[in-house]
């Protein structure tokens, strides 16, 4: 189309389009709705609609909407600096990355803009800490199938699902995929080319599937005898939502190296990575960097989303909402043969089902609730931390209704 004939915003509206709809690249299949306001558990879209909101910016708004404490924070700091770069001490990272290692595993951390570059960031701190540090060559990832890690070219290499590579070949080499649970695989996949092994505990995207204990053990394990560093993505279930600050506070484990986002900032974009104080020598000056990595605002957003979390101890609250939701699910669908599982771990929860839940979603949004999937038969509920027990029955009942109608 030429300049001359391109429609204006305006003339797009008139004709009945969205006209910044059409600026976009289709990568989304978006709901039609358009949401304008939050706080708390609720959302209200353009047309006045108010919604239960269970999905939490798919695990970001662990606070709820507009956190007050946050949002203050963040008003603050915009009042006094917004940027300086990384070639200057920034105090509230410094605190925010203080925050995150006196309560957790990790000695030091690198701040980004997302969990894509968290994870990025873990992969190439694996791989230096192996060649510069230790020169040993080693180069290799080994992830899971069905897993997650994010959309970059490595990130997305690393993830264990097919349909996220079609189109972007070649890809990055050093990747190796093991099928979640195999002992044989594993022992298999770990070898002297081995730089780091990479896992969720839950894995969130590929139908919340939670990890067993005594095969994360013998994983950490083998790690530790065959020299390869154990990376943990913490990116949705880090924050509380799991029930503990980390999932793998669940486990009794510290990793290497940890990753964490999406809950990190209460909606404002940071990702970060944590680890041991051994590895801080194959990050110095020059060696990893990000323009707009932990900000004075991004920053200050992630300090007051972890002093709220760990003063009002939301994640021990999480624990206790969690069974709360998943014990009302499973006596509320007990005699649908529709339901197949009840699972999860705090406030990421799964309900797998026998057919896809595509339809089920549009029909929840109809009622008022917002849910969404982890793969083609799987609901997903990722609430707020804050959520309360009449919200949660509320939710409840409306996917009682949908769910039993169906057998």
């Amino acid at each position: 189309m030429s300049e001359a004939v391109k429609p204006t915003a305006a003339g797009a509206a008139q004709n009945g389009q969205s006209g910044a709809g059409e600026a976009l690249f289709p990568t989304y299949a978006r709901y039609p709705m358009s949401l304008v306001k939050g706080e708390g558990s609720w959302l209200w879209d353009d047309k006045g609609n108010k919604y239960l909101d269970f999905v939490s910016g798919i695990a970001v708004t662990n606070l709820g909407h507009a956190p007050k404490r946050v949002k203050e924070a963040v008003k603050k700091q915009l009042d006094e600096l917004w940027h300086v770069s990384n070639l200057f001490r920034i105090p509230n990272q410094e605190a925010a990355a203080a925050l995150i290692t006196a309560n957790s595993a990790a000695d030091a951390v690198f701040f980004c803009n997302s969990g894509a570059e968290a994870n990025e960031a873990a992969i190439k701190l694996a791989r230096r800490y192996q060649q510069k540090v230790l020169g040993n060559g080693r180069y290799e990832i080994v992830t899971f199938e069905q897993s997650f890690h994010g959309r970059t070219l490595a990130t997305l290499t690393a993830t264990g699902q097919e349909k996220v590579k079609e189109g972007f070949a070649p890809l990055p080499e050093g990747f190796n995929y093991i099928p979640l649970h195999d002992l044989a695989a594993l022992e298999a996949a770990v070898t002297d080319k081995t730089a780091a092994v990479m896992l969720e505990l839950v894995q969130a995207e590929g139908g919340v599937l939670l990890v067993d204990p005594a095969y994360l053990h013998r994983l950490v394990k083998l790690c530790r005898e065959r020299g390869a560093l154990l990376i943990i993505d913490e990116v949705q279930t880090g924050m509380g939502r799991t029930g503990k600050l980390f999932a793998h506070e669940h486990y009794g484990i510290e990793p290497d190296i940890f990753t964490m986002a999406k809950g990190l900032g209460s909606g404002f974009p940071v990702g970060a990575m944590g680890a041991k104080e051994e590895l801080r020598a194959a990050f110095g000056p020059g060696s990893h960097g990000s323009t707009f990595g932990g900000t004075p605002i991004a920053t200050a957003a992630v300090k007051a989303t972890l002093e709220t979390i760990l003063e009002e101890q939301l994640a021990e609250r999480a624990a206790k909402q969690g069974e709360y939701l998943m014990n009302q699910l499973r006596a509320k669908t007990t005699h649908s043969s529709f339901v197949k599982d009840v699972r999860g771990l705090g406030l990421l929860i799964g309900i797998e089902c026998a057919e896809p839940v595509a339809p089920i979603i549009t029909e929840a949004q109809e009622k008022g609730l917002l849910v969404l999937s982890a793969g083609p038969n799987v609901l997903r509920l990722l609430p707020n931390l804050l959520v309360s027990k009449e919200e949660i029955d509320q939710a409840v009942t409306i996917l009682a209704q949908l769910l039993n109608k169906r057998g």
